[in-house]
């Protein structure tokens, strides 16, 4: 058997803390009705800790990756692993609604500074023009939780309790700590370059296509958790899966992410641009189609692959786009994808609802996924003419 490169087993080292993270973040949405009964709060009000959490990553994206402008990254991200299972085992042991809730919002701090400083040691393991690829293999940890993670851990919460839920993804960024300890080498360090400041970082952000990158993920990225958010029902109400098969739908979709993910990565390598377009323009056509396809459990099926795979085959081009622009202080550039994908994350769960309150129905949020894609390949169409216009290389 052939042995891993020392490169790859960095990159599955990072992956594993972003599998913990994934695990940690979407299992909650499986154990709500267990996390409401034994705190004595109703399930809406539990789903408030769903809500902490992407709050703290919002949050934490900006006011944590500077840190890692003073520290070297190595040493950041084994932090931010500790820092994450220490969050998970206190939230295991809260005893109210009200402190878990404050515990979830400070679990969520280091989220997104993890993964964009990972996605940046990523990029520099390998040679640019695989940079994409790189970056891909730590997202798959958080594609692939959806896969394996959270069902598992769910029938572990459903049958033992959610606080076991939390212990298990403890140790999994606790073994994610270890592995980055001992597989992620050093930053070779340059004497001749000038040092990295916080202001370089922020400096980033006075670029028109920082920001219309971001746009790009906010409203791309909210078509995804449009429908994302309402599966269940979904697949339940229209398409008339018993609720014991549920589970099984919701690895499927797992694993059009990512697969997704991995496939739009090595097309990210290959032209950039051309795959956010063709990303975004597919998940709008995908969305419309799961619209009528939700009526009947076959192309339910074949949807619900499918439009996972178009929504996450964006992820690695728009974090390769952004690390791209930012140059030589990519931190916070990076970083901030993953605030986005949660403030997306809030605006594609409000829109889905909104659908379904309007009496359109349960297949209803594919409509507003198809809306806000298109919206997305809008935004995404005029930072390409923007960089045409003004020749900047990505």
């Amino acid at each position: 058997m052939k042995r891993l490169s020392p490169a790859r087993q960095a990159l599955l080292a990072l992956a594993l803390g972003g599998f913990g993270i994934g695990t940690g973040e979407f299992v909650i949405l499986g154990l709500l009705p267990n996390v409401a009964a034994s705190l004595h709060v109703s399930i809406p009000h539990a789903g408030y800790l769903i809500s902490a959490y992407a709050l703290g990553v919002v949050i934490g994206a900006p006011l944590l990756t500077p840190v890692s402008v003073w520290i070297p990254h190595k040493a950041f991200l084994i932090a931010g692993a500790l820092t994450l299972a220490l969050g998970n085992f206190v939230s295991a042991a809260m005893p109210s609604f009200d402190t878990l809730l404050v515990v979830r919002f400070l679990s969520g701090l280091p989220h997104g500074a993890y993964f964009g400083v990972a996605s940046v040691v990523a990029g520099r393991l390998v040679a640019e023009n695989r940079r994409a690829a790189a970056m891909s293999i730590v997202f798959a940890g958080l594609t692939f939780a959806n896969v394996v993670g959270v069902p598992l851990t769910t029938l572990v919460g459903q049958h033992f309790g959610w606080r076991l839920v939390f212990c298990l993804v403890g140790a999994i960024e606790l073994l994610s700590a270890l592995a980055i300890s001992f597989r992620v080498p050093h930053a070779k360090v340059d004497v001749d370059a000038e040092p990295v400041r916080v202001r370089h970082e922020l400096a980033a952000f006075a670029q028109k296509q920082i920001w219309l990158s971001l746009g790009i993920a906010v409203v791309g990225g909210g078509a995804m958790f449009c429908t994302f958010s309402y599966i269940a029902p979904m697949m339940e109400h229209s398409a008339g899966f018993p609720a014991s098969a549920i589970t099984p739908l919701m690895v499927l979709f797992g694993l059009g992410m990512t697969a997704g993910n991995l496939v739009g990565a090595r097309l990210a390598d290959r032209s950039l641009m051309r795959t956010i377009y063709a990303a975004l323009t597919a998940e709008a056509i995908v969305a419309t189609i799961f619209f009528f396809a939700s009526k009947n459990e076959i192309t339910a099926v074949f949807c619900l692959f499918c439009f996972p795979f178009c929504a996450m085959a964006v992820l690695p081009a728009m974090q390769n786009r952004i690390v791209g622009l930012a140059g030589g202080a990519p931190n916070m550039a990076a970083a901030s994808i993953h605030a986005a994908f949660n403030i997306a994350n809030s605006i594609g769960a409000w829109l889905g609802g909104a659908t379904i309150a309007a009496g359109l129905g349960y297949s209803s949020p594919n409509l507003g996924a198809a809306l806000i894609a298109l919206l997305g390949l809008g935004i995404a169409s005029v930072s390409g003419a923007v960089e045409r216009r003004e020749r900047v290389p990505v």
